[in-house]
């Protein structure tokens, strides 16, 4: 067990390296890639995932899909809430490590960049505040995230890594202009709260009603949906 949750903590930390870093590289000043979009940014967290997965194999980096591989006996519920807590600490860790990164760039960004892109930078937040909405676009995401998941790696195993990219950015592309599509607490939260304590200047609010509710607890319900979904499709 302690190898998985090994592969947990460093797998859920390179995913936030990958998808914490591209918003850096967005949205602070003076990087290489400064202004370079919503296309860049979901395809790196996409092929960021892929990489994450070629290098720890099948991880769960996700306390969601931790939650629907428990409900259908493909890990034991005793694992469940380790794996959790690894997933945590990895996103919280990840986050730190790019923050040390792009330090420098912070520092040139707190006068001249809105403190809310900042905040953004780490965490998902609605582009329009409506709290049922956006809870619904969270369990839809996350649902269809996650059957798709499971069925991929049921009909085609070998091709895992490169499938979850393509869904990542698929929903992506499609789903996540309203809430920035989570899907993953740990992504979410982990980050949020690194962005709560380290020592970024100019900070704004940093939402945890939001957080705690939308990115905090829709994924568990999209969870146990996928879940049911897999079972009766004879993907899990």
């Amino acid at each position: 067990m302690w190898q998985h949750l090994l592969f947990e903590f460093l797998g859920t930390g390179l995913m936030i390296l990958f998808g914490v870093g591209v918003h850096c590289d967005d949205v602070l000043k003076r990087t290489k890639y400064a202004g370079s979009g919503h296309l860049f940014a979901i395809t790196t967290w996409a092929f960021g995932i892929s990489v994450c997965l070629f290098i720890f194999g099948g991880v769960c980096i996700n306390p969601a899909m931790a939650l629907a591989q428990a409900i259908l006996g493909m890990i034991p519920w005793s694992w469940f809430v380790p794996y959790v807590i690894a997933e945590f600490l990895g996103a919280f860790v990840g986050a730190c490590l790019v923050w040390f990164m792009y330090a420098d760039h912070f520092r040139t960004s707190e006068q001249e960049v809105d403190p809310i892109k900042i905040r953004n930078i780490f965490s998902t937040n609605p582009g329009e505040r409506n709290l049922p909405r956006n809870y619904l676009v969270e369990v839809v995401a996350t649902t269809i995230f996650l059957t798709a998941i499971f069925a991929v790696a049921k009909n085609y195993e070998s091709q895992l890594p490169i499938g979850v990219g393509l869904i990542v950015w698929a929903i992506g592309m499609g789903l996540g202009g309203t809430t920035g599509f989570a899907m993953n607490q740990a992504r979410d939260l982990g980050p949020r709260l690194a962005y709560q304590v380290l020592p970024i200047g100019n900070k704004t609010d940093n939402d945890w009603a939001y957080g705690l509710i939308v990115p905090g607890t829709a994924p568990f319900v999209g969870a146990a949906l996928a879940a049911l979904a897999a079972s009766a499709m004879h993907f899990a």
